[in-house]
């Protein structure tokens, strides 16, 4: 007889906060359901090792057992509505090239319907496109309306997080908002993490993929080049890295903001040879700043990103070539 230690509320919504996350099916649910079966069911008892050679849909049966018995003793009515499970599924294997074994954890009965009403309005992103799930059949229209990113339909692997935090606000100037079109930014953290990175989706994902790579990272695009399918894109920066190719006027913004119009900057006294990073961290060391770091940097820029004169020419065509990155 299952005897089962039930989830809290906020339990329930991280473990369904990890089942909607963008990270491949096999990896989250295998992840959230040994979780379950570690800490919350009493009994029976099985140790780790049994767990990794456990069949695939005996574990998923036990994790919605554990789910489905947490909602009803927090008094939540159980639906026999399983309309989100098959939109997940739907999703999941039009997303993710998978095998039978990993789709009989995504054929679960966990029940959405009743997780919903644990949900409220400051939730992330995925958990706002699970709610919508629940209340609409076009998906497509949903995310258009409310910005839900999710269905996704390509993802951008960048070097760095400049990229990350600034391409987004770039490309909603050029009227294409990456959440609105299911665009998913991911920053590897340098060129060498974007190949791996680069790979391991490739090799799994049924969805586009573009690749943005710094001036001196040649050699990694000659690198991912063989494995590119067809729908794939890539795009290696004219000059240095990413700080290189913002405008001067929007640098300059960006500075004003940061010394609050004190000591301003001749921007055009910078060296070229040394690169946008190394003229900024001489210029924050020289008035005693705090240490420049990109991130910190890039949410300032973020601010001061408001018309098309703040994108230049290069930023223009990267969100161009993103836009038209798509299936044919």
């Amino acid at each position: 007889m299952l005897k089962i230690k039930p989830l809290s509320r906020e339990q329930i919504i991280i473990s369904i906060d990890r089942l909607t996350r963008f990270k491949h099916p096999e990896v989250k649910y295998l992840r959230v359901f040994k979780d379950l079966l570690v800490n919350n069911l009493i009994s029976p008892k099985f140790k780790k090792s049994e767990l990794d050679e456990m069949d695939y849909g005996e574990l998923c049966s036990y994790a919605e057992q554990i789910l489905n018995f947490s909602l009803e003793k927090l008094d939540f009515c159980l639906h026999d509505d399983f309309v989100i499970n098959q939109k997940l599924y739907d999703y999941e294997t039009s997303t993710f090239i998978l095998d039978e074994n990993v789709k009989k954890i995504l054929k679960n009965k966990i029940n959405y319907m009743a997780c919903l009403e644990l949900l409220g309005e400051e939730i992330p992103i995925n958990l706002k496109w699970l709610k919508s799930l629940g209340e609409s059949e076009n998906q497509l229209i949903n995310r258009k309306k409310m910005a839900l990113r999710y269905p996704l339909e390509k993802i951008v692997i960048s070097e760095g997080i400049t990229e990350e935090i600034l391409l987004p606000e770039f490309a909603k100037i050029c009227d294409y908002d990456f959440d609105k079109n299911g665009v998913y930014m991911i920053s590897a953290g340098g060129k060498n993490q974007v190949v791996k990175l680069f790979y391991q989706l490739a090799e799994s994902l049924r969805i586009p993929i573009f690749v943005l790579f710094d001036k001196d990272a040649m050699a990694n695009f000659n690198e991912i080049k063989p494995r590119l399918r067809k729908f794939d894109n890539v795009h290696v920066l004219e000059c240095g890295e990413f700080e290189d190719v913002l405008p001067l006027n929007l640098i300059n913004k960006s500075l004003s903001y940061v010394l609050k119009n004190i000591s301003m900057v001749d921007l055009n006294k910078l060296d070229p040879e040394l690169g946008m990073v190394k003229n900024l961290e001489e210029i924050f060391r020289h008035r005693g700043m705090h240490e420049f770091k990109k991130a910190d940097f890039a949410q300032i820029v973020k601010k001061n990103i408001n018309s098309n004169d703040d994108i230049s020419p290069e930023i223009a065509e990267i969100i161009r070539k993103i836009k038209n990155t798509c299936k044919k």
